[in-house]
């Protein structure tokens, strides 16, 4: 069951060939959580969509308000019986029509919900190992810092992750300093400092990164900090974690020899579910 400009779809979605997400990554979306028929954070995925479509010049329908969006959401989601806790998806493409330059800049949109099963966010995976993927760099620009849909970096360092059965990679740009994983934003503790990249640094503005900044930033003993990280500095952390809408806090237990405490962690994901009232 899908959400298709509006109509409610019993069967997946069938696209043409002509398609401009398939056939060029023409389009950008946005993950969320819904939790008690509430859209988690919402307001800040909404303006961030909107931005992404700004600067891909895509033409913003009139009807594309928070209050549309959001009742096309939950709408989905009743319909699937899984507002309590479900991943949602919502992607917006450009329509038919040219070839690099398109014909038409007008845009379609689709929504996907599945459930999910935990209401809270939970550290689900105690061991969790990563290493540096080094065969392509994220370029430092502004679209690399987008949900568009061409993803192609983090689904080769995913499959590269499989391969040598890790659970995460973390990504580089082309100054070879580490700006995120595949799976979401990187935070570094090192002494009684709380490090993430800044955007400049070519790393997505995920949402779930601007909670925690705001949470850590409320902590008597943590001096929070955005600048860049190095693949040197990852080996005298004290704790890393990785920060998502879906998954929360995902602590990094180890990295190539080291192995990383939790506490930070932990600490933040509570403060994180108390915030939202969960």
């Amino acid at each position: 069951m899908v959400n298709f400009n509006g109509d409610i779809l019993d069967s997946e979605l069938q696209l043409t060939v002509s398609n401009r997400s398939f056939l060029y990554g023409d389009g950008v979306f946005e993950t969320l959580k819904v939790v008690d028929n509430k859209i988690l954070f919402f307001e800040d995925h909404y303006f961030r969509l909107l931005a992404s479509m700004r600067i891909i010049r895509m033409q913003i329908p009139m009807s594309f308000t928070l209050e549309f969006l959001e009742s096309q959401i939950l709408t989905l989601v009743k319909q699937q019986n899984i507002q309590d806790s479900a991943r949602v998806r919502l992607t917006v493409f450009r329509n038919e029509g040219g070839f690099y330059s398109p014909t038409d800049h007008s845009v379609s949109f689709v929504i996907q919900a599945s459930e999910l099963l935990n209401k809270q966010y939970v550290i689900q995976n105690k061991s969790f190992e990563v290493d540096l993927y080094k065969d392509f760099a994220v370029i430092k620009q502004l679209l690399s810092t987008l949900k568009t849909n061409n993803k192609i970096i983090q689904i080769t360092a995913s499959i590269f992750a499989q391969e040598n059965q890790l659970d995460s990679c973390l990504l580089i740009n082309e100054d070879k300093n580490v700006i995120e994983a595949t799976n979401g934003n990187l935070f570094m503790l090192w002494n009684n400092q709380l490090i993430t990249p800044p955007i400049s640094e070519g790393c997505l503005n995920g949402i779930m990164r601007k909670q925690i900044l705001k949470l850590a930033k409320e902590l008597d003993n943590i001096e929070v900090i955005e600048k860049e990280i190095s693949p040197f500095d990852l080996q005298k952390a004290d704790e890393l974690f990785l920060t998502n809408v879906i998954v929360g806090i995902q602590p990094i237990t180890k990295y190539r020899k080291k192995e990383f405490e939790t506490k930070l962690s932990n600490e933040l994901l509570a403060k994180l579910n108390q915030s939202i009232d969960i």
